[in-house]
């Protein structure tokens, strides 16, 4: 038996993998469950169903898919080009901070002027944390993805250190910043919902990215430089150059996630910032097979999936971190089943078998010669 790559890819595996893939999930997930003591298909219907069927439900599924969006679409632009960005948590905690200076130094600003600043903050503060790995891997040849990972773990020190140091409450004295001033408030897209602005913006970064990937020279380049740097580099493509500016933009959007969070939820800096939505950004941009559209559909099952293991919590008292394991085992029968698009099963005839039709072909012959 060996594993062969395909001469060509079928269109039907993608999404026959993929729902086969929900179907592994659900089967795997439901033992689990019922040793939770609940009705594996009751959970299934709390977690993908309920949050859809209410007004109050949808906008919190909305709000809890806005970071993994920032964070996914940062990840799939970067991977896209060949740069593995690992680093979308501390660009997102990073520009977290950025948004909070202007919103705790300048309170007064209107928000006319609030705003736009402590985004472009926000994508700055990404952008820079996104820089000196970039730098590394352009000029001095270090792996990226050792210098992004590590670079995570400095962030939450950085933030840890401003909250328990000259960004401490002062009301307070608790370990979260002060309140920003009233014009750094992202609104709400419906009254009575939580779900903020920052969406919209999401959406417009999906979209651009979409139709640049999709229909510009550039994006032909930038999947060139991702798919075969080797030919690219060798048709004139600077590989290098689009990588060290897709690495910076993959940073920059991870940052407005970090603003758009503090700006429309928190309205505040606080240790807590990131329930880890750089890494998750990891999971929905493979899930997303890195394309733009990919990345909006996942990040809204991983937010529905989200709520649903609350209202779960709540109606069946499975604990919380069930919907992690729904999440995460999904991932794993996803990527699994996808590799097939690429690779196939060949099972080697025994010595002494008549060949099909009477005759061998030259990969069967060669075979032959090298297993002996």
């Amino acid at each position: 038996m060996r594993i062969m790559l395909r001469a060509r890819e079928s269109r039907w595996l993608a999404p026959a993998a993929v729902l086969v893939a929900v179907v592994i999930t659900l089967l795997l997930t439901a033992g689990p469950i019922r040793l939770a003591g609940a009705n594996p298909v009751a959970a299934y219907q709390r977690y993908l169903v309920t949050p859809l069927t209410t007004v109050n439900g949808l906008s919190e599924v909305l709000l809890a898919s806005t970071p993994l969006i920032f964070t996914g679409l940062a990840v799939a632009i970067a991977f896209r080009v060949g740069y593995f960005n690992i680093g979308a948590e501390g660009q997102y905690l990073a520009g977290a901070v950025a948004a909070t200076i202007p919103g705790l130094y300048l309170p007064s600003l209107p928000a006319v002027l609030a705003l736009p600043l402590a985004i472009g903050a926000g994508l700055v503060g990404g952008a820079v944390w996104a820089f000196i790995p970039a730098w590394l891997k352009r000029h001095a040849r270090i792996d990226e993805v050792v210098t992004t990972l590590l670079l995570n773990p400095v962030a939450l020190l950085l933030v840890q250190g401003l909250l328990n140091g000259p960004w401490r409450n002062s009301e307070s004295g608790f370990p979260d910043s002060d309140a920003y001033g009233a014009g750094y408030t992202l609104p709400a897209i419906a009254e009575g919902g939580r779900a903020h602005w920052g969406l919209i913006i999401a959406l417009l970064l999906v979209a651009i990215t979409w139709i640049v990937m999709s229909f510009t020279p550039l994006g032909l380049k930038l999947r060139a430089a991702g798919q075969a740097p080797a030919a690219a580099k060798f048709s004139g493509i600077p590989v290098a150059r689009l990588q060290w500016r897709c690495a910076l933009i993959s940073g920059g959007i991870a940052g407005i996630g970090g603003a758009s969070q503090v700006l429309g939820v928190q309205h505040q800096l606080t240790a807590g910032i990131s329930n880890g939505y750089g890494y998750t950004g990891i999971v929905v941009a493979t899930l997303g097979a890195l394309t733009a559209g990919g990345v909006l559909l996942v990040a809204l099952l991983l937010g529905t999936i989200a709520v649903g293991a609350q209202n779960a919590s709540i109606a069946l008292q499975l604990p919380t971190q069930m919907g992690a394991i729904v999440s995460s085992t999904l991932l794993l029968a996803v990527v699994s089943l996808v590799a097939l698009r690429r690779y196939r099963v060949v099972f080697r005839r025994r010595r002494g078998t008549p060949e099909h039709d009477g005759q061998a072909t030259a990969t069967d012959a060669q075979a032959t010669v090298g297993d002996r």
